[in-house]
């Protein structure tokens, strides 16, 4: 397995993980557990951790498809963009979900403060990762890219002697 198959494995759990953390935290608070808190918190943790091999086999991912037919530059560009601002929230995220346990199990009262914000960082990391895979996504998936990306597609394709479906210079048949 090389680098770009484990962006392709690794990539989904920051976001699903983000998701199932911030939920269970919300959960936690409505039902007043700080166990599901504490639970929720280490989740949110291991995401952390987990985004840190996606973004540095992303590097990797990016040289297997650049150059290949139908890919931009530009959502390359834009992906690797929101992935930057995305690693850095979820690491945020992260750490002061790792402070909010220590607090807890030290019976300190900041614990409640903590991990409220840390549910506040959670939802934020959710959304930016979220749309970090979206426009991942739309890289390699032609059918979720938006009529501006697909234009852009195009246009790069035609500056460069041929079509979205052409490879080598040459035509593919649609038949």
């Amino acid at each position: 397995m090389d680098a770009t198959h484990l962006h392709l494995l690794l990539n989904h759990f920051p976001v699903i993980g983000s998701l199932i953390g911030t939920l269970l935290l919300v959960y936690g608070f409505i039902t007043r557990s700080n166990d599901v808190k504490v639970a929720a918190c280490i989740l949110i943790a291991v995401m952390a951790l987990i985004a840190l091999p996606v973004m540095k086999t992303g590097e990797s991912a990016e040289e297997t498809v650049e150059n290949l037919p139908g890919v931009s530059e530009q959502l390359i560009h834009d992906h690797e963009e929101a992935a930057e601002v995305s690693l850095w929230v979820m690491l945020a995220a992260g750490a002061l979900s790792v402070l909010s346990v220590i607090l807890y199990v030290a019976g300190k009262q900041a614990f409640q403060y903590a991990v409220a914000a840390t549910l506040l960082l959670s939802a934020l990391s959710f959304g930016l990762m979220a749309r970090t895979g979206y426009l991942g996504g739309q890289i390699r998936h032609t059918e979720i890219r938006s009529g501006a990306a697909a234009a852009g597609v195009q246009n790069q394709a035609e500056e460069n002697g041929g079509n979205a479906n052409t490879q080598n210079g040459e035509e593919e048949d649609d038949d």
